[in-house]
């Protein structure tokens, strides 16, 4: 290991100790609500989320597991879970679910029933560990196939969550970048699917 990338690493710790949450779309996009990308620390943070509108999250860590969090406003966060590995191991297929469970949630509805917790439809976070790679492309990836029209190319896409998020070239990962890439050489075939259903 580099001093370099040492030093990056120990960045990285210092970071994953913190709350990190930054806005990545917004406003009509949504249809008034927010998306946001964050750390494993941010989605466990009921004042954070709350202060920000979140009412989701979407864990993508396979190696993380986030117990229920309540509100100060009585609501329940809703979670959901898909856990991509960092580094080499994933599909395709995994990604792309993720992506589309992504559009699921910023489209679903909040109905109140006696078996469900208390919840609101709010804003969304996308987190992993850090939210530097698994996030980071999934978000990216679901920004140009869903909002291809703004992220013509899936490099406009990354630049703008690296930006978002503060993240260097080297984010996400060569391996997360490589899937993301491979599903956008079937892009024609994948984004009619996001509207036909």
């Amino acid at each position: 290991m580099t001093a370099h990338n040492h030093a990056a690493s120990s960045d990285e710790k210092q970071e994953d100790t913190l709350p990190v949450l930054f806005e990545v779309l917004g406003g009509d996009a949504l249809g008034g609500r927010k998306l946001f990308i964050g750390n494993r620390v941010a989605a466990d943070n009921a004042d954070l989320l709350l202060a920000n509108g979140i009412t989701s999250t979407m864990n993508l860590a396979v190696n993380i597991e986030l117990l229920p969090l309540a509100l100060a406003d009585g609501s329940v966060v809703r979670r959901t879970h898909i856990g991509l590995i960092d580094g080499p191991g994933n599909l395709p297929q995994h990604v792309l679910g993720a992506v589309f469970v992504l559009h699921g949630i910023l489209g679903q509805a909040s109905p109140g029933k006696m078996s469900y917790p208390p919840h609101r439809q709010g804003n969304v976070l996308v987190h992993c560990r850090g939210g530097r790679s698994r996030s980071a492309g999934v978000v990216a990836l679901y920004l140009h196939l869903v909002h291809g029209e703004t992220f013509q190319s899936l490099d406009a896409a990354l630049a703008h969550v690296r930006n978002a998020r503060g993240l260097g070239p080297t984010h996400p990962l060569p391996d997360m970048v490589g899937l993301a890439r491979r599903i956008v050489m079937h892009r024609d075939a994948i984004a009619p699917l996001f509207d036909a259903l």
